[in-house]
């Protein structure tokens, strides 16, 4: 075989995966994400304002979800990506020049509906690409580094917010956080994209309709896709609110507000090293998978309850634990994708984790409000174990390995 063959396609997949990760690591230096709660709360929002402009946040996630999902598969998947970190950074800058609880909540609006843009197209695109090239065993591997340059993001963050936040206030961590959305819309227009032509009734005619319902009717008639769909919220959903109030649960341990960063630094770590041993288990069997769930069970309802900075430690394990679930999940969905509507099937998935997460803001705000984040937290392991025992003794959703074993190719390789 011609050594080039095989050399121009490995450099286009290392090209998608720069820009990937690239745009994953601008999307998340967000110096805003370990202290937007406390903004919230230093404004004199109580809890449940607070888990209110969160439900606001998922219903606008809900509403958009899937209708931006058919969108992505009818127009370029590219453009959606620029404008979702576009919407978010003017959410950020509505946060630090109006604090009120409706300029919050309208900045939730807006967060929501970037989210929705980006949710299903970013999966679609490098799954197609990457398919395109021969390389689509590599997904899995690619999402999870992804995921883990996120993370990276994130981890910049809590080490920059707390002496910006000291230095210039809510009103320098925010303007550095819309910089930074600036940038990512930037690093988006260098994802390759090779689809056909859009229809000519446009996105919001007929073909976009087809494309919806095409989307629709694998998500609710293929058992296995169906099966996968819902694997994602049952296992997204949870640790996805948690992370919300972490901050919170930090300053109950005594630390002061311009510490809260750095103790949350476990948390994200944990997260980064999920998301490097993706290649390592996606192979894991149902059994291997359940167990990994009932690991992070344990270690976030043990890291919670010490009531000490000690106990980020294990919720780091835990974060860890689920964030490789949630890679492999979505792997899973991804391959068992067939026809056309990759975006919309994908998005059906991110819709249910929202409205689960209406449901977690309401009962954490409830339990919290009675027994302190640290009790709220704990009682959130259940539903892994809940899940972890289904998943162990039926195999739900889990007939082969997380991740199939996908045919490869010189290409790939």
């Amino acid at each position: 075989m011609n050594p080039l063959s095989t050399r121009v396609p490995d450099t286009r997949v290392r090209r998608l995966s720069a820009t990937l990760y690239g745009y994953l690591f601008l999307s998340d230096l967000v110096l805003l994400y370990p202290v937007y709660v406390l903004l919230f709360s230093d404004t004199g929002l109580t809890v449940g304002q607070i888990s209110a402009l969160f439900v606001i946040w998922s219903v606008t996630a809900i509403v958009l979800e899937v209708p931006s999902g058919g969108w992505a598969d009818t127009v370029s998947r590219r453009l959606l990506l620029c404008l979702a970190p576009l919407l978010t950074g003017t959410c950020f800058a509505l946060w630090v020049l109006a604090g009120s609880w409706w300029a919050f909540a309208l900045g939730f609006v807006l967060w929501g509906a970037g989210g929705a843009l980006g949710s299903g197209a970013l999966e679609a695109l490098v799954y197609t690409e990457l398919d395109r090239l021969g390389a689509a065993d590599r997904y899995a591997r690619t999402m999870g580094r992804g995921r883990t340059a996120g993370v990276l993001g994130v981890l910049a963050s809590l080490g920059l917010a707390g002496p910006v936040l000291a230095a210039g206030g809510y009103l320098a961590v925010g303007a550095a956080s819309v910089l930074s959305a600036v940038l990512a819309a930037a690093v988006a227009t260098r994802f390759p994209e090779h689809r056909p032509a859009v229809p000519a009734d446009g996105p919001a005619g007929p073909g976009w309709w087809t494309g919806l319902r095409a989307g629709l009717a694998e998500a609710r008639t293929d058992r296995r896709v169906r099966a996968a769909v819902l694997l994602v919220p049952a296992v997204t959903t949870v640790w996805g609110t948690l992370d919300e109030y972490a901050p919170l649960l930090a300053r109950d341990t005594g630390v002061a507000a311009s510490t809260v960063p750095l103790l949350l630094l476990p948390v994200w770590l944990g997260m980064t090293v999920g998301g490097l041993l993706a290649p390592a288990a996606e192979r894991l069997t149902t059994r291997g998978y359940a167990a990994l769930l009932a690991l992070a069970a344990v270690a976030l309802a043990v890291g919670a309850a010490v009531r000490h900075p000690g106990g980020f430690l294990l919720l780091g394990v835990a974060f860890c634990a689920l964030q490789l679930a949630t890679v492999l999940a979505d792997a899973r969905l991804q391959d068992r994708i067939t026809g056309p509507g990759r975006a919309t099937v994908t998005s059906v998935a991110g819709m249910g984790t929202d409205l689960a997460m209406i449901v977690v803001y309401a009962g954490y705000a409830l339990v919290a409000a009675t027994g302190g984040h640290p009790v709220a937290f704990a009682a959130a392991a259940v539903p892994y174990l809940l899940l972890a025992g289904v998943l162990a003794v039926s195999g739900w959703a889990a007939d082969r390995p997380a991740v199939p074993d996908r045919p490869t190719t010189p290409v790939a390789r």
